[in-house]
């Protein structure tokens, strides 16, 4: 199951068409009150919002990671910007568990940000570099390489709680848009620990 959770974000990173963006909205938040099965959340850009769950939702903890992380053979996705050599300079790192290896795998052009792409990919090599740690990322069909900063933010994937929930958890959704104009999301991914999503 915690392999569809990755779907949440790489979707988001890849479909872009107009039925898409009627019938869900993707929602970074914080969470101001839980209800039951209502989250009452308030949005970067301070909209107030009331987020139904679905009946059998999946929560994802995302948890904070170092460089020390990023081995050989590793499945990572990153969301990074090309540098002046032509490499990727990362703009987020992400490292998904064994059971989501291969998913979303390669390079793809990324929303949100002008120029950026979104790489899911085995980390091949990892040798130290003047400003930080460069990484060879292999996938299907071809490798980048992508430089990680100590400004690039690392995180990792954990099995998470619906208990963690609570007001000041800071998450993002893609949630469905309803019939009568509410939202609801099956899948939450949260920041465990006070950790803001880089999502």
């Amino acid at each position: 199951m915690l392999r569809r959770a990755l779907l949440v974000f790489t979707a988001a990173a890849i479909c872009s068409t107009p039925l898409w963006a009627q019938e869900t909205r993707r929602v970074r938040a914080t969470i101001e009150k839980v209800d039951g099965s209502t989250l009452f959340v308030k949005t970067r850009d301070g909209e107030d919002l009331k987020i139904t769950l679905s009946d059998k939702p999946l929560f994802v903890a995302i948890v904070p990671a170092t460089l020390a992380d990023l081995k050989p053979g590793a499945f990572v996705g990153s969301g990074a910007t090309p540098g002046p050599d032509g490499s990727l300079v990362a703009l987020e790192v992400h490292i998904f568990p064994e059971s989501m290896r291969g998913t979303g795998e390669g390079h793809r052009p990324m929303e949100g940000t002008p120029q950026a792409t979104m790489t899911n990919a085995n980390v091949d090599v990892s040798v130290a570099a003047v400003d930080g740690q460069m990484l060879t990322l292999k996938y299907k069909d071809g490798e980048k390489k992508l430089l990680v900063t100590p400004k690039t933010v690392i995180v990792a994937y954990a099995p998470g709680d619906r208990a963690e929930l609570k007001p000041g958890i800071k998450f993002f959704a893609v949630a469905q848009k309803q019939p009568d104009g509410s939202l609801q999301a099956a899948r939450i991914s949260y920041g465990r620990d006070g950790l803001t999503p880089p999502m």
